[in-house]
């Protein structure tokens, strides 16, 4: 009986360690965004998380949610500082997410501030 229950909980830990690491490192897309930046922030009660959003059409009913994880410093520092103007985003999709990381499954890995297209002159 002990010899089985070892075997059941190893089996049960090697799946939940392959469950995680196939979230977390296997994308299931890659892709860029772009818009207005209307919202950046650090929320959440026991674990804080930086949520963001872009606005991609002129009424507002096109709106890109994302997050950005702690680790990736510069991205954060280049959001702060693009707030309310137009940003181009790389980000990966992952097939799920954990709470520690972010509330939507879409990471932003890179951020360029670029020209509007609705006032080119």
């Amino acid at each position: 009986m002990r010899k089985f229950l070892f075997i059941f909980i190893s089996v049960l830990l090697f799946g939940l360690a392959a469950y995680f690491a196939f979230i977390y490192y296997v994308p299931f897309s890659e892709g860029y965004r772009s818009g207005e930046l209307i919202k950046f922030s650090r929320k959440g009660v026991l674990v804080k998380t930086w949520e963001g959003e872009i606005s991609q059409g002129i009424s507002g009913a096109q709106i890109f949610e994302f997050s950005v994880q702690d680790s990736e410093k510069e991205v954060i520092e280049k959001l702060k500082e693009y707030q309310g103007q137009y940003v181009k985003v790389t980000y990966k999709e992952r097939y799920a997410t954990f709470f520690w990381l972010g509330d939507t499954k879409y990471y932003i890995i890179n951020v360029v501030q670029e020209k509007s297209p609705h006032f080119r002159q």
